[in-house]
């Protein structure tokens, strides 16, 4: 059990009610028009926490504030979770391989020297990724430059694995990063270098699940990358337009597994003994199973038919508990000393809930990428199942039954804190559908109520936030800010998150009417929340965190 230690707080008593905190996955504060489904979703419950004087503030959510490279780029639910639950700004994935790529280090570590035996011995590297450059799981501009470093290293085949993305990025733009790809081959055919993409599919059809939800989207992918089973084509893009010219068509990030096939009909890429396999995601939570397929030995979730002999490197280290993978190329943030960590050394009792697609979020992330509890007795941790997507199918996902389940908890008296997440604005939000996520908020500030009420009936206290935005604008834009429109006139839809800030409330009958927030924090963040929560709590936060939120 850790040795870290709170002081109580000087001026704020121990709360002696549960302190709820919430999590709104995905709901933005956005432009406020026809196309913001937050703005227009029924949600009075969010409302009218908003308009409470002195408890409400705004918060940023990506960019520097949540540890990423700049503020064009877009925060995610990993990094926002990190910020939430650690108190700091912590460097994250796309800024420590940028800056491993930058000063070339990324090469000189032993990660990348396993790789290079192999390609010294005449092996192909295979760079299995999303190819786009949303910055949230990977981006283009770093899977070029390992495919610069590996050939100044003497490379000379290598196979891309793409996973077309439509969702951090506009649907439709899969042409634009394949096109990127076909200019690199052409001026590296120069040097006498054959890179070729030899398989993929979309993102959410091919590989990249995530919490084990559907083990088939991985195995799909193990069959195109490494055994050259799926409908064959002669390029990617005879693929993808093939999908696309089926009734109904087909977005990037649902395109069905392709395998591109030579002049004689085989496949270009397989993956054979004594290749180097590198999973280019600097994220974590869609890497983890296919890293499982590529290294268990005794692997169960599906039949691989034949394992090959490979050097697999992760990007990043997806898991630093389990080490997964094995292997990697660029060691994530150490993330210590958590809020989590800290309240549990405090004798506090947790209860942490999500369904599946963001269980990990609450718990995993938010305790600074580290799996497991910090206290097996202290600590409940519970996991909803999320229904199979498409998830504009059923829009409410499990909120209701993750706010029965936080209800009870907050009634029961066996705990301090319960810490929630609900996925509907994120999840329905990516699916670019307007109406189903209109109807994702709305189940989910529902089920926000069912939770306030149960904070009011035992005189508690509660904080709502959320980690991103994505549901506040529904709509690609131009650079004035009008929404795009395709040939019919009909508005193109935004799978993507936002840049918006998130709302963060207080509230509840446990705190006294002077509680309030302050107004002074020039750009508050995410990362400022972990030491509100210590202060409503009764302590005073660590030095190190962010400052609290509250006033003095």
């Amino acid at each position: 059990m850790t040795t870290l230690s709170l002081a109580a707080h000087p001026t704020r008593p121990r709360l002696r009610a549960p302190l709820l905190v919430c999590v709104l996955d995905g709901v933005g504060l956005g432009p406020g028009d026809d196309h913001d489904a937050v703005a227009r979703a029924d949600m009075p419950n969010l409302r009218r926490l908003m308009a409470a004087p002195g408890r409400f503030v705004r918060l940023k959510a990506h960019g520097t504030a949540v540890g990423l490279p700049s503020d064009d780029d877009m925060g995610n639910s990993e990094v926002g979770h990190n910020a939430l639950g650690s108190g700091r700004i912590v460097q994250q994935g796309a800024a420590l391989v940028d800056a491993a790529l930058k000063d070339g280090s990324i090469f000189a570590r032993d990660g990348w020297q396993k790789i290079q035996a192999r390609l010294d011995a005449g092996g192909t590297l295979h760079l299995i990724g999303l190819l786009s450059d949303g910055g949230v799981h990977s981006r283009l501009d770093q899977i070029i430059g390992i495919v610069d470093g590996a050939v100044a290293r003497g490379c000379r085949k290598i196979r891309l694995h793409v996973l077309l993305d439509g969702r951090d990025v506009p649907d439709g733009s899969a042409d634009v990063y394949l096109a990127a790809v076909d200019d690199k081959a052409k001026a590296l055919a120069s040097q006498g270098v054959d890179l070729r993409v030899a398989s993929g599919g979309g993102r959410m059809f091919v590989t990249m699940d995530r919490y084990e939800s559907d083990w088939s989207i991985v195995e799909r992918g193990w069959k195109a990358h490494v055994l050259g089973d799926a409908p064959k084509f002669p390029s990617a893009m005879a693929a993808i337009g093939a999908a696309r010219a089926r009734p109904g068509g087909c977005s990037d990030q649902h395109l069905p597994p392709f395998v591109v096939v030579d002049d004689a009909g085989a496949p270009v890429g397989t993956i054979e003994d004594g290749d180097a396999v590198v999973f280019a995601n600097f994220r974590g939570d869609r890497a983890l199973q296919i890293s499982r397929a590529f290294e268990e030995a005794d692997f169960k979730p599906f039949d691989r038919r034949r394992r090959p002999d490979v050097v697999y490197a992760g990007l990043m280290e997806y898991d630093g508990d389990l080490h997964v993978p094995k292997v990697y190329l660029v060691a994530p943030p150490t993330i210590d000393c958590t809020s989590g960590e800290y309240l549990a050394a405090m004798g506090l009792r947790t209860f942490a809930c999500s369904e599946t697609q963001k269980y990990g979020h609450v718990t995993y992330f938010w305790n600074g990428n580290r799996s497991g509890r910090f206290d097996d007795v202290r600590e409940t941790y519970l996991e909803v199942p999320s229904n199979p997507p498409p998830f504009e199918k059923a829009p409410a996902m499990k909120a209701h039954e993750i706010a029965a389940a936080a209800a009870e908890a907050l009634r029961s008296g066996r705990y301090d804190i319960v810490r929630v997440n609900l996925a509907n604005g994120d999840m329905v939000g990516h699916t670019g559908d307007l109406q189903a996520t209109i109807a994702s908020c709305t189940a989910a500030d529902a089920a926000l109520g069912t939770m306030l009420q149960a904070v009011e009936d035992v005189g508690g206290a509660f904080i709502v936030t959320a980690d991103h935005g994505n549901a506040d604008d529904m709509a690609q834009r131009d650079k004035k800010g009008q929404p795009l429109r395709d040939k019919s006139g009909a508005v193109l839809p935004r799978t993507s998150h936002t840049l918006a800030p998130v709302p963060f409330c207080i509230g509840g009958p446990a705190l006294s009417a002077t509680t309030t927030l302050r107004g002074d924090l020039p750009t508050p963040g995410l990362a400022n929340v972990a030491a509100t929560v210590m202060e409503l709590l009764g302590f005073t936060p660590p030095s190190a965190y962010e400052p609290s939120l509250l006033d003095r």
